[in-house]
């Protein structure tokens, strides 16, 4: 298995994740709302367990956009966007936390965070959890050095 991957399988994922979020904060604390905030989490979790290549997200992009897209010039490392899967899943079940308890705006704010960040991504190609990553091995790597 291969831990190189197209960068714009996840971009392609971040704009689907946003209009899911965007729906989200429309209709929760709702019914519909949380539960599609309980299924964003549950792909989040797929991301993060077993890699983004392994979402449904991925099976789409590699089955019917890709092929419209051609090869990509350049791969990149898939640990980074595992990462952000990760803090994604972290947001969206403070933001679950947050509707089932009544607390609103905390799920409001949760949710809102991770709009952000996929919205980010989704436009602008910048992985907000992926720099968050790479910047925490580059100071893991400065710590060992020094130490």
């Amino acid at each position: 298995m291969s831990n190189q991957i197209d960068p714009r399988g996840p971009q392609f994922a971040a704009a689907l994740t946003a209009v899911v979020l965007a729906v989200v904060l429309l209709s929760a604390p709702g019914t519909f709302g949380v539960a599609l905030l309980g299924v964003q989490a549950l792909l989040f979790a797929i991301g993060a367990a077993f890699g983004v290549q392994k979402t449904p997200h991925a099976v789409i992009f590699k089955h019917l956009v890709r092929p419209r897209l051609g090869t990509p010039t350049e791969l990149e490392d898939a640990a980074p966007p595992r990462f952000a899967q990760t803090v994604g899943l972290a947001f969206a079940v403070v933001g679950l936390v947050g509707y089932l308890t009544g607390v609103t705006l905390l799920g409001h704010i949760a949710v809102g965070f991770a709009l952000a960040a996929a919205l980010l991504n989704a436009i602008f190609a910048f992985c907000l959890g992926c720099e968050i990553y790479l910047l925490s091995k580059r100071l893991t790597t400065r710590s060992t050095v020094l130490a």
